[in-house]
């Protein structure tokens, strides 16, 4: 192979194409998976095989389609890396209530969208989640069961071997606060609307009691993949605090630390403001799956 085959033989094209699958409920949920293939140059064959899979988790009232998700998940396929990006139950083209959805939904949805891609990718051996959804993430690595109805599968977490997360919080008590100060009148109705984004959003006494009643700082210590997480100092939306919290709880079986913090100086919370904060993510993210979930 000369030269020139090697330094093509790392470059991938992609294919994307959009999917559709249920949650345990029966809810159809949407997602789009974002492939790598070769080069009809290179390969015969056109969609590669043996690379990392990951799924990739939106934040709270988000989607599959935010410009940063959609440009990292593109870029990981170039990279050689598969993703599966979805959209939660109520949210972009997937059906449901979102106003019925909590963070248990969110973890049976992401659990739905792993066992999904095992069977129509390969192996999900990396999850990536951005704010919300990186503590779903964090969630799915560290085996927290997202009720007593719904444990997650110890064959899920075990195969889970590395995870990134983009202005994750820490815990998922923080939400329900920011929504409640949003509007007061939260804590004494059953149900009430806020603002994120420019938009309304119908938000429910059982949402909220289901953020409180989760301990996600009480599970991270349980998790045995290797963590990457990005996060501003200067994110308007959640403090740089959580992510140190998460570096800080986050061990190996040796007690050495097992999670890589990267500080995007200068960067906003949904990455959009400067398209080079994504593409730094989605390019440091390429490496550390490379690194790590590869089979």
């Amino acid at each position: 192979m000369s030269e020139a085959d090697l330094s093509q033989s790392d470059r991938f094209e992609r294919r994307s194409y959009r999917v559709r699958f249920e949650n345990a409920r029966g809810i159809s949920l949407a997602g789009i998976i974002d492939r790598p293939i070769r080069p009809a140059a290179i390969t015969p064959t056109l969609e590669s095989t043996s690379v990392p899979v990951v799924v990739f988790s939106h934040c709270f009232t988000c989607s599959k389609d935010l410009k940063a998700i959609t440009r990292i998940s593109r870029s990981l396929a170039e990279s050689g890396i598969a993703v599966l990006r979805y959209d939660m139950t109520g949210l972009g083209g997937s059906d449901g209530d979102f106003s019925e959805t909590n963070f248990s939904t969110n973890l049976a949805d992401l659990t739905a969208a792993i066992e999904f891609a095992n069977d129509s990718i390969g192996p999900v051996t990396g999850l990536i989640g951005h704010s919300f959804g990186g503590a779903a993430s964090l969630a799915i690595a560290a085996g927290m069961p997202a009720n007593d109805h719904h444990p997650i599968s110890e064959t899920i977490r075990s195969q889970i071997a590395a995870v990134v997360s983009i202005a994750a919080p820490s815990d998922t008590q923080h939400l329900a606060a920011l929504l409640t100060r949003l509007n007061p009148a939260l804590e004494n109705d059953e149900r009430g609307d806020v603002v994120i984004g420019g938009r309304a959003w119908t938000i429910t006494r059982q949402m909220l009691d289901d953020f409180r009643s989760h301990q996600l700082p009480d599970h991270l210590n349980r998790i045995r993949s290797r963590v990457l997480a990005f996060h501003s100092p200067v994110d308007q939306t959640l403090g740089y605090d959580h992510a140190l919290r998460i570096a800080g709880l986050i061990e190996d079986n040796d007690g050495l630390p097992a999670c890589s913090l990267i500080t995007l100086s200068g960067a906003d919370h949904l990455l959009v403001n400067d398209p080079r904060d994504a593409d730094y993510v989605a390019e440091l993210t390429a490496s550390f799956l490379k690194r790590y979930a590869s089979q």
